[in-house]
């Protein structure tokens, strides 16, 4: 499966989120990361990422993508991560 973290935490916790996030998929830009994930890893981050969030002041979203075939990106301005995963 595909995924596009998106989340938006308390600044104390922004590092700690990232962090996390960067062990399972890539980060693309401030607050973003994507990329390819096993179910099992994508509940293991989940699960770490629970640990760490205030769930009455954060925020993370995840939108799961089951094929890319039928997805594309564009980029206006700079690209902050020159991996591009995103077809």
């Amino acid at each position: 499966m595909y995924i596009i973290m998106v989340y938006d935490v308390s600044e104390k916790r922004v590092n700690k989120i990232l962090k996390i996030g960067r062990k399972y998929i890539t980060w693309v830009q401030n607050s973003v990361l994507e990329g390819e994930i096993l179910p099992s890893s994508f509940m293991k981050m989940k699960n770490e990422i629970t640990k760490v969030i205030n769930t009455n002041e954060d925020s993370v979203l995840f939108y799961i993508i089951r094929d890319l075939k039928y997805t594309s990106r564009e980029t206006l301005g700079i690209i902050k991560n020159s991996d591009e995963q995103f077809f």
